[in-house]
C-alpha cells in the first residue's frame, strides 16, 4: 500500500510539469496584444501563423481582438490597450499629422490590394455607369475602404457624392446587415461576409475593388515607437512568423489554406473558405513580402488627397512613418 501511495504521490507531484509541457506556452513566451481592423480571410497569413504554431514557435502568444474599424484599432494602440495594430496605413498618417510625439510607425505590410468586393441586388451586367443615381454603402469616411472605392469610381468616370451617393454612415462591421436589411443599392464587403450575403441570395458579386484600384498598401502592422524600441526582438519574431506563413500559403492549395484557418471561422463552411481563399489569391491580395515601398505609400496618399482627407502639405515622409528593418531581416 505504501508503494502505491508513493507512486500516486509522485504522479501528482509530476502532473503540473506534465501539463505545462502539453501547452504551447513556455516560461519564455511573450504575450502580444494584437488588434485587427476586422476578422477576414483577407488576413489569411496571420491566421495561418496562429493556427500552424508559427507564432508559438517564435515564443509569441497572440491575444487577438477585433477592433471593428481602423480608428478604433489606432485608439487602442495609442492608449496602450493593444501592442500591435493591423489596419489601413491611413490611420498612422492621421496620427502623425496630429503631432503626437510617440506616433505609431509601420513595420510590416500584409496586403497590397483592396480586399473588398462590390455587391449588388441583381445579377446585372456590371458597368460603373450603373452606379449613377444609386447609393453605395462604402464604409467609414476617411477609411481606406471608403477612399479606395471613391478612387475607383473617379477612375471610371463616376464622381462620388455627385453622380452617386456614397453612404459613410454605417459602421464597418454592420455594412452587410445594413445591406441585407434593405439599405443602399450596392455595398462593398470583405470576406467571408461577401460570400455569405451571396449564398443567402441577398446579393450578387459584381467586381473586385482591388483589381480595379491596382496595388496599394491596404493593410499594415504598426506599433508605437516606444513599443518598437523596447520590444525589438518581439517584433522580429512576429515578422519571422508572418513571413513563414506567407511562404507556406505560396506552396499550398486553397483548400489546404482554408483547412488551416478554419478554426478562426468556425461558422463558415470549409468549401466557402476554400472559394474565398481562391478569390483573394486570384486578385493577388497578399503582399509578396513584408516590406512597404515608398511608391506604394505615395499612392495611398494620392488616394487620400483625392478623397479630400489629406492635402499635399500633409504628405508624410516615408522614413518617418515606415521602418522596414524587421521586414527586411526576414529575407536573410
Amino acid at each position: 500500500m505504501k508503494r502505491i501511495l508513493c507512486a500516486a504521490l509522485c504522479v501528482l507531484l509530476m502532473l503540473p510539469v506534465l501539463l505545462c509541457g502539453c501547452g504551447k506556452k513556455t516560461e519564455n513566451t511573450t504575450t502580444v496584444r494584437l488588434n485587427e481592423v476586422t476578422h477576414s480571410v483577407f488576413y489569411a497569413p496571420q491566421y495561418v501563423a496562429m493556427e500552424l504554431g508559427f507564432f508559438a514557435e517564435e515564443g509569441l502568444d497572440i491575444e487577438l481582438v477585433n477592433g471593428g474599424g481602423a480608428d478604433k484599432v489606432m485608439t487602442a494602440v495609442v492608449s496602450g490597450q493593444s501592442d500591435i495594430g493591423l489596419a489601413g496605413p491611413e490611420a498612422c498618417i492621421y496620427i502623425y499629422n496630429q503631432g503626437k510625439e510617440d506616433y505609431p510607425r509601420i513595420f510590416a505590410q500584409l496586403t497590397k490590394r483592396d480586399g473588398a468586393f462590390l455587391i449588388g441586388r441583381s445579377d446585372e451586367v456590371f458597368a460603373w455607369d450603373n452606379l449613377r443615381g444609386k447609393t453605395i454603402i462604402g464604409g467609414r469616411k476617411g477609411g481606406v475602404p471608403e477612399m479606395t472605392l471613391e478612387y475607383v469610381m473617379r477612375k471610371n468616370g463616376v464622381e462620388p457624392h455627385v453622380d452617386a451617393v456614397v453612404d459613410t454612415s454605417v459602421q464597418f462591421n454592420l455594412m452587410a446587415g445594413a445591406f441585407t436589411g434593405g439599405q443602399g443599392d450596392y455595398v462593398t464587403l470583405f470576406e467571408p461576409a461577401a460570400t455569405e450575403v451571396i449564398l443567402s441570395g441577398q446579393g450578387y458579386l459584381l467586381c473586385s475593388i482591388g483589381e480595379e484600384s491596382g496595388e496599394i498598401p491596404y493593410t499594415a502592422y504598426f506599433a508605437s515607437q516606444s513599443y518598437l524600441a523596447e520590444n525589438s526582438e518581439t517584433i522580429a519574431a512576429f515578422c519571422r512568423a508572418l513571413h513563414r506563413a506567407m511562404a507556406w500559403i505560396g506552396t499550398h492549395t486553397d483548400a489546404e489554406v482554408a483547412e488551416a484557418i478554419l478554426p478562426q471561422f468556425p461558422d463558415t463552411d470549409l468549401q466557402v473558405l476554400t472559394e474565398v481563399t481562391a478569390r483573394h489569391r486570384s486578385i493577388d491580395a497578399w503582399n509578396s513580402g513584408l516590406t512597404m515601398a515608398p511608391a506604394a505609400l505615395e499612392r495611398l496618399e494620392e488616394v487620400m488627397t483625392q478623397a479630400g482627407e489629406l492635402t499635399r502639405e500633409q504628405w508624410v515622409d516615408f522614413d518617418a512613418l515606415v521602418d522596414n528593418s524587421w521586414a527586411e531581416a526576414t529575407k536573410n
